[in-house]
């Protein structure tokens, strides 16, 4: 506690500090907290989240705020309703022997009448949301223009969740001479803006480098074929009993298959995707907070601003397309100076993403192979070996003992021991007993290609692939480049690979292989093509047959930029050009690949 008074908390606040346990302040919080009790400096401070930063710039604005004055004097905002609820919490634990003192939290999805209520009796401290906020303003029904600071917690994720309007608007309706204190996990050129337009001669802090990961993460990748994926998170998730996650997918659609697919494996697990209500967003966020579930499944938009301790694992099932969304999942874990794991599972055609990762983090990623059977099933025999010693013995079984070691009289320690596992553990023991060795070969984790047959071709497995058919073909100038410009666009996985492909006149017939992708077709929901829906549907055909003796035969990439021979075999008099093109002379608007 004296290291907290050192920096020049006092009084009641720093009697709320030691109820709370703080012993020693992290790094952030003694960088942070004397600036803003010092000098009237605006402050740029460049953090993980998990660091600490409420008690960072909550404990000195509490202790700087005037209660005489009834009128917003500090305005905190952050990306989402549950980090508000989280940071107006922290500040009232801070605050627990300052009853004067008033907070408030507003944002969406809950009354806004009940919210105008609450500022109505008047509010010191006003945590909010950009969009309740700005919906506040405009109904009068707050005022901000008395407040003497603004804090702009998790800045770059506000920015990513597209709230730089109301920022803007927000930032413009508080006074020139506040102070402003700007925290964010990265720092993109958004960012930079909002700093160089809204704070004045900045101090600036860094509690780690620019897009740098946090050191107390270590960073593991797998990588394994794009039909493995499942089989390996399922593998990964077996083989660590106490994990603790959250599993980042790309979609939706994705969060919501991988989460049913774990549930079917017995794994304690739920999705937290765009598509839930306010209410059923809490009650997953409600048992994952009391580790009720093992896993979350969650896109990176549903996770936002989601403030969840001691998560010992983060998995991204599929890479983020930046490095500031990777830097914010894996900051997830590792917090409070306890270290955690972020996992990536790739295929070959994302090594090199992997490395360019590992380039602007400054952080080696550490190849892991994929635990075998053996493996798994020892990992969870010992876990369960070490909750049986760690037991307490309860008196309340005293009056059975002595009937359950006559149950067990004849048994040796090691039958029973045997028998104990067998009955608890026989499923799983039977399920990884022989599985397939989803390693890759040095050469294929090198990229090249463990088998090849004569012409360079890749063998193949007939079966790998599954037919699809869409309702466009030949007389709408359709195109074998259409259909692989459209899979790669839409489908989750780039690069996914394409058999045989026979364009008839009002229907496209190809092969795919989509393992490990659950509802294939739903991905083109919204897609149109020439004004038709694109709507693509499982044939049920034997795979093979488009590419024997077909005009469009043989294994290809949807990535690939091929030159198609007699691709464009249109009916005569056929006016339309192809996917995304004009012809010339030809009114063309009509003809859209993008969603609708």
């Amino acid at each position: 506690m004296e290291k907290f008074r050192e920096l020049g908390l006092e009084g009641e606040i720093l009697k709320g500090v030691a109820d709370l346990g703080f012993e020693t302040p992290s790094p952030v919080q003694e960088k942070v907290i004397p600036v803003i009790l010092g000098e009237e400096n605006d402050l740029v401070a460049l953090a993980q989240t998990g660091t600490g930063k409420t008690a960072a710039f909550g404990l000195p604005l509490l202790q700087k705020l005037n209660v005489a004055e009834n009128e917003v004097q500090v305005l905190i905002l952050s990306p989402t309703r549950e980090l508000c609820v989280q940071i107006g919490n922290d500040l009232k634990n801070y605050s627990k022997y300052r009853p004067d003192i008033r907070i408030t939290c507003v944002y969406g999805g809950t009354d806004i009448r009940r919210q105008i209520r609450e500022l109505e009796r008047g509010v010191h401290v006003l945590v909010a949301t950009p969009g309740r906020l700005c919906d506040l303003i405009k109904r009068e029904a707050v005022n901000i223009e008395a407040v003497k600071a603004v804090v702009l917690d998790e800045a770059d994720e506000m920015l990513n969740m597209g709230f730089k309007e109301d920022l803007n608007f927000i930032l413009d309706a508080t006074p020139r001479e506040r102070n402003t204190y700007l925290f964010s996990a990265t720092m993109p050129r958004e960012v930079e803006r909002i700093a160089r337009n809204y704070l004045h001669s900045p101090q600036e802090i860094a509690v780690g480098k620019k897009n740098q990961g946090a050191d107390t993460v270590r960073h593991q990748y797998y990588q394994v074929k794009a039909k493995d994926f499942y089989e390996t998170l399922h593998r990964v998730i077996d083989c660590a009993p106490d994990m603790y996650a959250i599993i980042f997918t790309r979609t939706k659609i994705d969060a919501r298959d991988i989460a049913h697919k774990l549930q079917k494996d017995g794994i304690d697990c739920d999705a937290l995707h765009g598509d839930l209500s306010q209410a059923q967003r809490d009650e997953v966020m409600a048992r994952f907070r009391s580790k009720r579930l093992k896993v979350l499944v969650a896109t990176d938009v549903a996770a936002r601003g989601l403030d969840v301790d001691n998560l010992t694992h983060v998995i991204n099932y599929n890479l983020p397309e930046d490095v500031e969304s990777y830097t914010h999942r894996s900051g997830r874990t590792g917090r409070a100076g306890k270290e955690g794991i972020s996992v990536a599972i790739i295929n070959s055609k994302e090594k090199s993403k992997l490395r360019r990762i590992e380039g602007i983090l400054k952080k080696q990623f550490e190849y892991k192979e994929v635990p075998g059977g053996e493996e798994v099933c020892r990992a969870q025999l010992l876990y369960y070996a070490d909750k049986i010693l760690a037991a307490e013995q309860k008196e309340t079984l005293t009056p059975y003992q002595q009937e359950l070691f006559d149950k067990f009289e004849e048994l040796s320690k090691e039958e029973l021991i045997q028998k104990i596992v067998s009955y608890e553990f026989g499923r799983l023991l039977k399920k990884y007993a022989g599985v397939e060795d989803l390693n890759l070969s040095e050469a294929e984790i090198k990229g090249f290609p463990s088998d090849k047959k004569k012409g360079g071709r890749e063998r193949e497995s007939e079966g790998q692939f599954t037919v699809f058919s869409v309702n466009v073909g030949r007389q709408d100038d359709f195109s074998p480049r259409d259909l692989m410009t459209i899979i790669n666009k839409y489908a989750p996985q780039k690069g996914l690979e394409i058999g045989g492909i026979r364009i008839f006149d009002n229907v496209t017939k190809f092969e795919v292989d989509v393992t490990g992708i659950e509802g294939f077709g739903n991905y083109f929901r919204n897609v149109n093509f020439n004004g038709l829906p694109f709507m693509v549907r499982e044939t049920g055909e034997r795979p093979g047959s488009l590419r024997k003796g077909g005009e469009r035969s043989g294994k290809r990439n949807s990535t690939a930029n091929n030159k198609w021979k007699g691709e464009r075999r249109r009916s005569e008099g056929s006016s339309r050009g192809r996917f995304g093109e004009k012809k010339k002379g030809v009114d063309n608007g009509r003809r859209s690949g993008k969603k609708h």
